[in-house]
């Protein structure tokens, strides 16, 4: 009822500001709508009535339109009802006006003056996105990050009130225009996933309420960031089978996946997955080493297709072959699978009386892996319990590798015991060797002049017999000439430990020089 009265009052207004204003003492506003039915009574007609005149405008400036005496209108749409009230069927536009209703009453004439407006549409309610790309299901795709024209048209008498609704895969729409124009216009910039969307545009007509609303349905698009990345992995049910994965995510619409170079082996097996992902399962019979796998994928936005591919071989290990632990201490040994897609799986074994046990975390034992890397920690290493070889083992499905770690105990020893020799040792040490320095050192001095007088009193003169005698007179000579024959070797008073000897000697020397005496 509120809607009825605020389009009544809008279209008096309406017509007001049109200059179609009602005669004076109007009293009564209708509407109807074109190729609609309306009827126009005239209110407070008495019983006492000769007949009821009706007139599209004023009595007296335009001819009857119809009485209720009988006289036919020039128009079949209209009729009298009750013999009162006027009946127009198939509105048309001209139909809008003001009509009066008078009534004969004992020469005394009655008016009651009704004002017609006719309403049509909204028809034909067209809503434009552009630049954007219809699927064949109706549904339209923009691209990321690009801008989009939204235009809504109508066509309605008078100008319809336009809206803009938005909704997400939700009941509640969130208006964000609204325009009293039969065109309504925006921009939307720098498209993003939030974008995506129902659109609807409805338009309403002021007089009658009616409403048209057309939706859209809007998807952005955008491909994937990154490339395809392609992984193995042993098959969970299956040890010897692998699983080959192709996944390609962060676009809209999902990618399209497809496994390449498989040779006959695309026709029996079995590919699954999601959207964005595909799955191939390999049983043992297909599992060949150095082969390789290619998916090949293809996006809506992109031109041309990435791939990725997936090559299987057997594992490789590195390890260290030996390893200690001091008793009561931690022992740690690693393993490191250096190769193998599917990635191998590590395994530690204690290699005990020819049987080999799994070795696996709990009590003394802890095994752990980071990434390819396995370690196993032994706590309170023990030589009884704990020495010996240990097997370390890496396996996937093309392929198994082991390596032996032994581990050897060491006891411990009295470190304390051994420092303490030590010192002791070196103690005694410094002790006899300042003894030594101590006793021997005054004595070394004069040991060196005796070696030195020793060395001198080597040396010999070997001189003649004639010779003897300027000798022997050089010592009576005056002290200016002692040094001369110091220089010589022999003291100024000779002694016979000194140069009395060397005659004789010199003597037998050229006596062997000659081959006789000399006379």
């Amino acid at each position: 009822m509120a809607r009825k009265l605020t389009a009544r009052l809008f279209s008096f207004l309406l017509a007001l500001c049109l200059g179609k204003g009602g005669a004076a003492g109007t009293e009564e506003l209708v509407t109807g709508e074109v190729e609609g039915n309306v009827t126009l009574t005239c209110r407070n007609v008495s019983e006492q009535a000769v007949k009821v005149e009706w007139f599209h405008g004023e009595p007296g400036a335009i001819p009857i339109l119809f009485s209720s005496d009988g006289s036919l209108p020039s128009d079949t749409r209209f009729s009298l009802i009750h013999n009162s009230a006027l009946h127009i069927s198939g509105l048309r536009p001209q139909d809008e006006g003001n009509y009066t209703c008078k009534e004969v009453l004992n020469k005394t004439d009655h008016m009651h003056r009704i004002q017609l407006f006719v309403a049509s549409g909204p028809d034909r309610v067209t809503v434009n996105i552009s630049p954007a790309v219809a699927l064949p299901n109706g549904t339209l795709y923009a691209w990321r990050q690009g801008t989009l024209n939204f235009t809504c048209t109508s066509e309605s008498r008078p100008i319809p009130t336009t809206k803009w609704d938005f909704s997400q895969r939700s009941p509640e729409q969130e208006p964000f225009t609204d325009v009293n124009s039969s065109l309504s216009y925006f921009v939307l910039y720098n498209l993003s996933p939030s974008y995506q969307g129902n659109y609807s545009c409805s338009a309403t007509n002021p007089l009658s309420g009616r409403r048209e609303t057309v939706t859209r349905e809007l998807l952005i698009y955008y491909p994937p960031p990154s490339l395809p990345r392609c992984w193995a992995q042993t098959f969970a049910g299956d040890s010897e089978g692998v699983q080959l994965f192709c996944s390609w995510t962060g676009g809209y619409p999902p990618p399209m996946l497809q496994w390449t170079h498989l040779g006959k082996l695309s026709w029996d097996m079995n590919t699954t997955g999601t959207a964005d992902t595909s799955v191939v399962a390999l049983n043992s019979s297909h599992l060949l080493y150095g082969r390789e796998f290619v998916c090949q994928g293809r996006h809506l936005l992109k031109q041309s297709s990435e791939a990725c591919t997936v090559l299987l071989e057997a594992p490789w290990l590195m390890s260290d072959p030996m390893r200690s632990c001091f008793a009561g201490g931690a022992a740690m040994m690693t393993c490191q699978s250096t190769a193998g897609n599917p990635p191998a799986k590590i395994t530690w074994l204690r290699n005990t009386s020819w049987t080999q046990t799994e070795i696996r975390s709990g009590g003394r034992f802890l095994v752990s892996q980071k990434g390819n890397v396995s370690t196993l920690v032994i706590q309170n290493c023990s030589d009884s319990t704990d020495s010996g070889y240990y097997l370390c083992k890496v396996e996937n499905p093309l392929g198994l590798k082991e390596a032996y770690v032994y581990l050897s105990v060491i006891e411990p020893v009295n470190v304390g015991g051994i420092v303490g020799a030590i010192v002791v040792l070196l103690l005694l040490g410094v002790l006899i060797l300042s003894g030594v320095l101590l006793y021997a050192g005054p004595r070394l001095c004069p040991k060196g002049n005796m070696l030195r007088n020793r060395d001198t009193s080597d040396i010999l003169m070997l001189m003649d017999s004639e010779e003897e005698d300027v000798m022997m007179e050089t010592a009576e000579e005056p002290p200016s000439h002692q040094g001369a024959v110091l220089a010589n070797g022999c003291s100024p008073k000779p002694t016979k430990s000194s140069c009395a000897e060397v005659p004789s000697e010199i003597s037998l020397e050229e006596t062997n020089r000659e081959g006789g005496p000399k006379p």
